[in-house]
């Protein structure tokens, strides 16, 4: 059986490097520097956290929506990887602009182009993964993405602390430190999607017709119905929209949070960081997990974790809790993400796979803005980020509860059609 990584696969898993430091900023040096900034300009803690939430959710929202149509347009012949290069500069430029605004709102309006252009780019991303690999490594190869992806990102960030730390001893500013810091990451993570971009071929793809916009919402129209008769789909959908919400919103309001219940900058750094190298072997051996174990039952195990780590965080108060947290954090971080996309590539006709990953990304995204606007809304009536955390927690419980249901109605069909459903042999 084959084991090493073909060169597209390491191209596909090289953007995963790239993207992840931008990733890795949203969760830590982004809000610190945002919420220093907007301190300086008399916003309280409590409402630069509530704005930060907003503007995350503001663009998943506009990704939400443009998602599922750019999916349909993508699914074209040689249409996939002119949009993903479209989002994936706006996301490099959003990103290298965050040096330029000195005050918070500004600053919020970059950051929300920037995340724009990052989400757009991996509807497209994902949907790569059916052209780049087959059904039976798609589990080892996307968790070789966020694995890779997680410890890449270490690289840029590294560099930006030692600026940002060293910014006396280098003779520069905190503000200099801060611009130096945002050019690399958007250098990096430019760079290193070069080779997926010189060697992708969209293998999977339908003909286009001749009535262009018409036939665009005609087939879209045509995969949401589809979606709503194929259950198995549908339920993996439902249970994801509510447990990746509680993923996607831990990854980028835990820095914000942790302000909030007094942790120092240094030590939300330095962990956080942490996160990412213990998130590094765990996301590979959950990849190769999936050999012995069926990848619906690991996903259930790191759902469940989460929402452990939801209720820890209700008493977080400590430093050292925080790295505690972070740690375990580390551990499910990667796994729940790349078992979720590699899950559903097998599960949806590959030649469809941009329009059904648009859609996903509105279970994802959407879930990601409900996530984040709950946590504002709930900090700011109670005063207090805990309040948020427990919303949170809910929606681990309410995504393990659907995801069992989404487990019995494909092991229902695999009973039906004599044993396989069609998508590397899941076992339930």
């Amino acid at each position: 059986m084959k084991t090493k990584m073909s060169k597209i696969e390491k191209y596909w898993v090289l953007y995963d490097v790239g993207n992840s430091a931008f990733t890795l900023l949203v969760s830590t040096i982004i809000p610190i520097y945002y919420k220093n900034m907007a301190a300086s300009g008399g916003v309280s803690a409590s409402d630069s956290t509530a704005y930060l939430s907003y503007a995350i959710s503001i663009s998943t929202l506009l990704v939400a929506i443009l998602g599922p149509i750019l999916g349909t347009v993508a699914d074209n012949r040689n249409h996939k990887k002119p949009l993903f290069t479209f989002f994936m500069m706006m996301g490099v430029l959003g990103c290298a602009g965050l040096a330029i605004p000195r005050s918070w709102l500004l600053f919020l309006i970059i950051f929300v182009i920037a995340k724009v252009g990052f989400s757009g780019s991996l509807i497209f991303y994902d949907a790569m993964l059916v052209d780049v690999t087959t059904d039976e490594r798609m589990d080892e190869v996307s968790s070789q993405g966020f694995a890779w992806g997680y410890i890449g990102s270490c690289v840029p960030f590294v560099v930006s602390l030692g600026l940002i730390f060293g910014a006396d001893t280098l003779g520069i500013s905190a503000t200099v430190s801060m611009m130096l810091a945002f050019f690399i990451n958007a250098a990096w993570w430019a760079v290193v999607t070069l080779p997926l971009l010189k060697n992708y071929q969209q293998k999977y793809y339908v003909e286009a017709g001749r009535s262009g916009s018409k036939e665009t919402f005609g087939r879209l129209w045509h995969v949401l119905s589809e979606i709503k008769e194929n259950k198995k789909v549908l339920w993996f959908l439902v249970a994801f929209f509510f447990y990746i919400d509680g993923v996607y919103t831990i990854i980028e309001m835990a820095t914000s949070y942790g302000k909030d219940v007094g942790i120092s900058d240094t030590n939300l750094l330095l962990a956080l960081l942490f996160t990412q190298v213990v998130a590094f072997p765990c996301a590979i051996l959950f990849g190769k997990l999936t050999k012995r174990f069926e990848s619906s039952k690991l996903i259930l195990v790191c759902i469940g974790a989460y929402f452990l780590v939801a209720v820890y965080a209700l008493w977080l108060d400590a430093a050292w809790k925080f790295w505690l947290m972070a740690t375990f954090v580390g551990v499910f971080q990667g796994a729940i993400q790349a078992l979720s996309r590699s899950y559903f590539a097998k599960i949806i006709p590959k030649e469809k796979s941009s329009e059904y990953f648009g859609i996903f990304d509105i279970f994802g995204k959407g879930a990601s803005f409900m996530g984040t606007m709950l946590m504002g809304i709930t900090t700011q009536l109670f005063g207090t980020s805990r309040a948020g955390v427990v919303v949170i927690a809910a929606m681990f419980v309410a995504g393990f509860i659907c995801f069992k249901v989404q487990c019995g109605v494909a092991a229902k069909e695999e009973s039906a059609l004599g044993g396989e459903t069609g998508f590397a042999k899941e076992r339930f």
